[in-house]
């Protein structure tokens, strides 16, 4: 029995013709560190993988593909683990490495996961599905943390408004559910306007940055994908916020070369030795046909390199845009 077509998978994976366009051609071992529901892997395999390792923290989503993935036989490898180790669990040089990081639309459609605001469940969004909770966040953290926490991975403005609030209703009884928190994130802001997000977004996708330690499982993964690729092996990231983004921006800047261009007041900064080429130098984003089959893609933003001789190195935090919030003692 064939495989089946990637256009026919339940979950569309944003990005996926301009990603093998960029990419091609597409052979040798590759490595999805956000397997997902595996759309990507499988678009991989159809365009001319030898094999793909399908890597993610989440255990439910191997359950999910064992109805399909004996299909690719030998060809395709799955292993539960967090992208930042991708290069220790893909065990050998990789000619390629591709990176979603938008939470999948199925952790989202399950209420149990507790990521949606639209969806009444427990306050959970641990992709692990191990260690603390967005309800051990919410009712635990201090004021000022929480404040911090919305305003730095959420950009909510209203942050401390919010904060103020959750703290003064914990007291008298703890967060528990999605749609009781949501409800209480939305009484803090003005009524959205037709065709506005809900008030909850940004608030619940700062909490599921911090829960789950995106932005350092981000930066770690950028480091194992330089150390795991072989000389011309390509990376390619899709983001979809501008949080997110501008870490992957700026950490290919730097080890593409870029930066440190000195003025007449203060010396030339020479770059390290260039680790990643560019290739495209532009981002890449949805076209129209794109946003009208799948109107996820709209914020999403895909940005590929390609990897040089130079050995890898560790980035330089400062500059990143990576927020510094210390919580975890708090929980």
């Amino acid at each position: 029995m064939a495989p089946e077509p990637v256009d026919q998978a339940p979950h569309v994976p944003v990005l996926l013709r301009p990603l093998l366009e960029a990419v091609a051609p597409v052979s040798g071992l590759w490595l999805d560190g956000t397997f997902g529901a595996g759309g990507y892997a499988r678009g991989l395999l159809k365009a001319g993988a030898d094999c793909v390792i399908g890597v993610d923290r989440d255990p439910a989503v191997f359950e999910m593909a064992q109805e399909w993935a004996g299909e690719y036989g030998d060809r395709l490898v799955l292993k539960q683990g967090t992208f930042s180790a991708l290069d220790e669990l893909a065990g050998t040089l990789l000619d390629g490495v591709v990176l979603d990081l938008g939470v999948s639309s199925m952790q989202i459609d399950q209420a149990e996961r507790g990521f949606s605001f639209m969806r009444d469940g427990p306050l959970d969004m641990r992709m692990s599905q191990t260690g603390p909770t967005a309800a051990d966040l919410v009712n635990d953290a201090e004021e000022e943390t929480l404040a911090d926490i919305l305003y730095h991975y959420g950009e909510e403005r209203a942050s401390r408004r919010i904060a103020r609030k959750i703290v003064r209703m914990r007291a008298a009884q703890p967060f528990t559910n999605t749609l009781e928190l949501a409800a209480l994130i939305a009484s803090c802001l003005p009524r959205p306007k037709p065709g506005q997000s809900h008030p909850a977004t940004r608030s619940f996708q700062a909490l599921r940055i911090a829960v789950n330690d995106e932005f350092g499982q981000l930066l770690a993964g950028l480091e194992a994908a330089e150390r795991a690729l072989k000389p011309g092996g390509k990376l390619a990231v899709v983001t979809f916020h501008s949080l997110e983004d501008r870490v992957v921006k700026r950490f290919l800047q730097a080890r593409s070369g870029g930066g440190g261009g000195g003025s007449r007041y203060a010396p030339e900064i020479m770059p390290p030795p260039a680790g990643f080429r560019l290739t495209p130098r532009r981002a890449i984003g949805p076209d129209k046909a794109e946003l009208a089959e799948n109107p996820r893609a709209r914020s999403a933003i895909l940005r590929v390199a390609t990897r040089t001789e130079i050995p890898a190195a560790p980035a330089p935090r400062a500059g990143l845009g990576l927020p510094d919030i210390t919580f975890k003692d708090q929980l």
